[in-house]
């Protein structure tokens, strides 16, 4: 199961009481475009979108992308059909807020999902935001250390950066 209801229903809750949440997105936008041209990427997928604000930086301040864009998030009405492979991935901001219990099967999703390559951008520290239930929205906070083997265990990984508060990961499909 890569998310239970009741986490859909409570994170459906957040984006629509929080104009913030699942809004980060943008800031990536040229590494984004920069790794999709460079991986020939047909095909983008942005796995947990949010807001879609990837999606809009992209079309906003790139030259109209040679690759299809989709966007896929579970706790967004309009962007939750389960999506199609892709040559390249975009996960930012989302496997710190995955359900422990559904960590294993959201990475291997990711993994048959991924045809060259993905970035994965994972917060480290808790989040600024709760859920309804009183939870921080972070429900998985770990140093990089605790998520490499997990990750190098599905993508050659390319790159590995500590932010401070967050990890930078490139993986490439094996």
């Amino acid at each position: 199961m890569l998310i239970s209801p009741e986490y859909r229903a409570l994170n459906a809750e957040l984006h629509a009481r929080n104009p913030t949440y699942g809004t980060s997105g943008g800031k990536w936008a040229a590494k984004v475009h920069r790794l999709a041209k460079q991986y020939e990427a047909e095909t983008v997928l942005d796995y947990g979108s949010g807001k879609g604000t990837l999606g809009m930086a992209l079309r906003q301040n790139m030259v109209v992308p040679a690759y299809g864009f989709v966007e896929y998030d579970p706790a967004v009405e309009s962007k939750d059909a389960p999506p199609a492979r892709a040559d390249f991935i975009v996960c930012n901001d989302v496997l710190e807020h995955i359900e422990p219990d559904c960590l294993y099967a959201v990475l291997d999703d990711l993994h048959n999902l991924t045809r060259k390559a993905i970035l994965l951008i994972v917060a480290t520290v808790p989040a600024a935001k709760t859920l309804a239930d009183g939870r921080n929205a972070h429900l998985i906070v770990e140093p990089g250390e605790w998520w490499f083997p997990k990750l190098s265990a599905r993508w050659r990984v390319k790159e590995f950066q500590d932010r401070g508060g967050h990890f930078l990961c490139l993986g490439e499909a094996r």
